[in-house]
C-alpha cells in the first residue's frame, strides 16, 4: 500500500543531500519511489559534472530514471560491493522502516542489505513513533491461501493488493503477488520480521529492521539526519 502525500520540496532536499554523500569510485544502490528519485536525478547531475559512480537499481522504475539522467548501471553480479544505498520508505520509526508501497521491496531489501551503508530518505510525513502501517508481503502466486492463513495466525489481517487501471491484482517484477497485512501498532518489529520470513511461500516482506544506518529527513529549510 503506497504512502501518499508529503512535501515534494522536503523530499527533494533529502534526496539531494543523500546524493551528495557519493564519492568517486562508489557503487550506489538506487532506491525506488518519489524521494529516492530526487537522489537519482541529483546523482545524474553529479555524474554529468564528472563524478565517477555507478548505480545498482532496485526496480524497473529506478533503472529507467537512472538511464534517463545518465547514471551508469551495473547488476549485483557485476560489482564486488555496494558502497551506499539510498532508498525511501513508507513509514519510519527511529531507524526501522516499512517499505513496499511500490511493490519493489524484495529487490530493495536485497540491494539495501548488500550495501555497506543504507541511507533512508524521507519527508516528515513518513516519521512515526511506532510502525503501524500494513506490511507488504510478496508471496508466490500459488501460496495465497496458506500464506493468508499463516498471517492471520500471527495476528495479521492480509488483503490482496489490487492493481490500478487494470483488472486483477498487482503483479511484482518477480511475477509474484502482494498481500498488505495489517498488524496494528507493531510492538516488536524484529520479532514480526522473523515470523514473516519463516512463513513458507513468502518471498519477502516490507519490514526493514536493523538495516538503515542513517535517516535523512527533508525539512522546510534543510535536512535533519537521524542515526
Amino acid at each position: 500500500m503506497k504512502a501518499t502525500g508529503g512535501d515534494d520540496d522536503a523530499k527533494r532536499r533529502a534526496g539531494e543531500h543523500a546524493a551528495g554523500l557519493i564519492e568517486d569510485g562508489m557503487v550506489v544502490g538506487l532506491g525506488t519511489g518519489s524521494t529516492a528519485a530526487h537522489a537519482i536525478r541529483e546523482l545524474g547531475r553529479a555524474v554529468e559534472a564528472g563524478l565517477d559512480a555507478v548505480g545498482v537499481a532496485t526496480s524497473y522504475q529506478s533503472a529507467d530514471l537512472a538511464r534517463e539522467v545518465g547514471v551508469p548501471l551495473r547488476t549485483l553480479d557485476d560489482v564486488s560491493a555496494v558502497d551506499v544505498a539510498i532508498d525511501g520508505a513508507d513509514q519510519i520509526a527511529e531507524l526501522d522502516c516499512i517499505k513496499g508501497g511500490g511493490a519493489a521491496h524484495a529487490r530493495e531489501k536485497l540491494v539495501d542489505a548488500t550495501a555497506d551503508r543504507l541511507v533512508i530518505v524521507a519527508d516528515p510525513s513518513k516519521e512515526a513513533d511506532r510502525l503501524d502501517r500494513p506490511v507488504p508481503v510478496e508471496i508466490l502466486p500459488d501460496a495465497r491461501r496458506p500464506v493468508s492463513a499463516a498471517l492471520r495466525g500471527i495476528g495479521g489481517e492480509p488483503e490482496l493488493r489490487q492493481a490500478e487501471r487494470k483488472d486483477g491484482p498487482v503483479v511484482t517484477e518477480n511475477g509474484n503477488l502482494v498481500l498488505d497485512c495489517a498488524f496494528g501498532p507493531i510492538e516488536d518489529p524484529d520479532g514480526l520480521a522473523g515470523d514473516l520470513s519463516a512463513v513458507p511461500g513468502v518471498v519477502e516482506h516490507g519490514l526493514f529492521v536493523g538495516l538503515a544506518d542513517d535517516v535523512v529527513v527533508g525539512t522546510t529549510d534543510g535536512v535533519e539526519t537521524r542515526r
